[in-house]
């Protein structure tokens, strides 16, 4: 099989994530709920971990970082425990679900928002962003890198806007994590959250959550955390305020393994490998006629996520073809991203999404193209 459906999630990891992952179901108990060897162990594990993410995004201390079970969890978390009734809110027409359901929950709340529109392109004006500031705006939330087009938003100059204004900058970086260095701080970026699955390489069902100093949301959900057992609230500081219940001990560690990886192999060369079969797959698409492909490909800055389609043929019938005829993955649909669909008017027909990595080869990518090519020639 060829796999380019890294956007969803990272089929291809290091080695060393599965034997680490195997070696902690045989070897760790539950982090905090107990003094015994397996136990400590687990513990140091999770703190490791927090260590590696803390220094992978600068935030600076690791006891804010905060582990979940996906990005999905931790936008929840940022989104419903920091929004009041009577705020407002601002975020973008390219938002995934995991981004606008929260915050349509909340609007149903009492929560105002405001959702800035892309251009024909996908692309986002961040001066907009500012010009939909009010007086009652109390955080901006929006994806770092779209996950249908691949068009990068420039959280710098969001960042400015939001510190200008005093707003939080929640961060959607589940696209981005793992490919383009982020640096909390300097961005000064309020709560980070992404999954461990995608480009951090690490296994399903793990999550973060890095907040700033003095940001504290609400917890989402309360229960045990080994720790002040006796009260009938969660505790008041970080990480255990966020953390009730079973941390995925296995999981972070195969996290860990991960980010050692990305930083020995370097974010840099992973995102440039990945980067440059994106854009040999678009040279090699971009000439066949009744292609379009969706997204700014004009930009020096995107992710190696290349979304198209084949005339007004439905995305899923074409990725059918595409795996059961030439064995190459990818994904169809709306890919949870309702406005970007609405952007391009493709709300029926959906996208092929083809997303790449540095374990993709040169040989696989121009398979791609010619099975494209194919397809095309004979739906004429």
């Amino acid at each position: 099989m060829i796999y380019l459906d890294h956007a969803a999630t990272s089929f291809y990891k290091p080695p060393e994530v599965a034997e680490t992952v195997h070696r902690a179901l045989q070897g760790t108990g539950n982090s905090g709920r107990g003094a015994h060897g397996a136990s400590l162990e687990a513990s140091r594990i999770v703190y490791r971990t927090r260590e590696a993410i803390s220094n992978m995004f600068k935030v600076g201390d690791p006891s804010r970082v905060v582990f979940t079970n996906n990005a999905t969890e931790s936008l929840n978390i940022a989104i419903q425990g920091l929004l009041r009734p009577g705020d407002h809110c601002i975020t973008t027409a390219i938002e995934h679900n995991s981004v606008l359901r929260p915050l349509y929950l909340m609007e149903e709340r009492g929560v105002q928002l405001t959702i800035i529109p892309a251009d024909k392109k996908g692309r986002i004006n961040v001066c907009k962003i500012e010009a939909a500031v009010r007086p009652e705006t109390k955080a901006v939330v929006l994806t770092h890198a779209s996950n249908v087009t691949g068009n990068v938003i420039d959280i710098e100059t969001v960042s400015k806007i939001c510190s200008k204004h005093g707003i939080l900058f929640i961060l959607d970086a589940s696209q981005s994590a793992g490919l383009i260095p982020i640096d909390m701080q300097n961005v000064n970026i309020s709560a980070l959250c992404c999954s461990g699955h995608k480009n951090l390489l690490g296994p399903q069902g793990t999550g973060v959550l890095c907040l700033a100093n003095q940001v504290l949301p609400a917890p989402l959900k309360v229960g045990g955390t080994g720790i002040d057992s006796f009260s009938h609230t969660m505790p008041k500081f970080l990480p255990e305020a966020l953390e009730a219940g079973t941390l995925n001990i296995h999981g972070l560690a195969g996290l860990l393994v991960a980010c050692d990886y990305l930083n020995k192999y370097g974010q840099l060369r992973i995102f440039e490998e990945a980067t440059e079969y994106a854009k040999l797959f678009i040279e090699g698409v971009k000439d066949i006629p009744d292609v379009t492909l969706y997204g700014d490909f004009e930009s020096e800055l995107r992710t190696p996520v290349v979304a198209l389609n084949i005339r007004d043929i439905d995305s899923k019938k074409v990725a059918d073809e595409l795996f059961e005829r030439f064995e190459i993955a990818t994904r169809a649909g709306v890919h949870c991203a309702p406005g970007v669909h609405k952007t391009f008017g493709t709300e029926d027909q959906g996208m092929v999404r083809f997303s790449f990595s540095h374990f993709n080869t040169r040989n696989e990518v121009n398979e791609a193209i010619n099975a494209l090519k194919i397809l095309e020639e004979e739906s004429r």
